[in-house]
């Protein structure tokens, strides 16, 4: 069976965010992950963490900035990532140091390097030379603590502008980076509204090597995965197959928000399709 991880930036939102740890370990999850940590020391979610006999298994670089205060500024005026953005690395750069001293704190063996929004004035391919270049960089520096540094593809919809929306763009790009440990956090809500046929690029992708994380949400609403238009109970089972096949081990982080969030148990009361998973 998949094993899944709780995404607490988006899951649990009744509760205070470290209130959700102790709720994710209530409701049977071993892993969390969520966007970004810094508004909290990092030895107060590592006390989280060992509290709750929880694994962080992924953590967001900022999205822009250069301090705590930085961060939070930069994803409020409305920042996605600096990794594409020419002129920009020495930011991109310390937000990959602040991400790798949280990651040793928690033990984290992912971070996720958002690429940013393209500028239509920057030519492509000059963004995607800034691009792969910062990743080389991110690479190197990750690899002296073991962690892998990711991209995601994020669709156009949720994130207009964004610079990387395709697996194949994705896949392509960590070629040629040509580092063992970047690779592709495949999020297949994400997939499905960009692309589609969600299970055939699960078995194109997942032997490959090159995929580091999964994440779910249904479509379109991004809620629960027994809510929209895939069919999550079929997907899991092909990502069992494929996974023995090709010795995939890697988490599936439930990043969807919960269709009764913000009431009182709301998220514990939307698991029954991880209830009927383990069953």
């Amino acid at each position: 069976m998949p094993r899944f991880a709780a995404n607490l930036s988006l899951m649990y939102p009744e509760l205070p965010f470290l209130d959700r740890f102790a709720a994710a370990a209530r409701d049977g999850f071993e892993a969390v992950e969520y966007l970004f940590p810094y508004a909290w020391p990092a030895a107060e979610l590592a006390a989280r963490l060992r509290a709750h006999g929880l694994r962080q298994v992924l953590l967001n670089a900022p999205p822009g900035g250069a301090d705590s205060a930085g961060f939070d500024a930069a994803w409020a005026a409305g920042l996605r990532g600096t990794a594409c953005l020419p002129g920009r690395e020495d930011e991109f750069r310390a937000g990959v140091r602040q991400a790798l001293q949280y990651a040793a704190a928690l033990d984290c063996p992912r971070i996720h390097c958002m690429a940013g929004l393209w500028d239509a004035g920057t030519p492509r391919e000059a963004a995607r030379s800034v691009y792969e270049s910062n990743l080389r960089w991110a690479a190197a520096e990750a690899a002296q603590g073991g962690r892998d540094i990711l991209i995601e593809p994020i669709n156009p919809r949720d994130i207009p502008g964004y610079f990387l929306q395709r697996q194949d763009e994705a896949h392509a790009i960590v070629q040629a980076v040509d580092a063992p440990n970047v690779k592709v956090q495949m999020d297949l809500y994400h997939c499905q509204i960009v692309e589609g046929d969600v299970a055939m690029k699960i078995r194109q992708y997942l032997p490959t090597g090159r995929v580091g994380h999964l994440q779910i949400a249904g479509v379109p609403q991004r809620q629960e995965p027994d809510v929209g238009e895939l069919n999550y109970g079929y997907l899991f089972d092909v990502i069992d197959e494929v996974s023995a096949q090709c010795g995939w081990a890697g988490w599936l982080g439930c990043e969807y928000r919960p269709r009764w969030g913000g009431e009182p148990d709301g998220t514990s009361r939307g698991l029954d399709w991880l209830r009927r998973r383990k069953r």
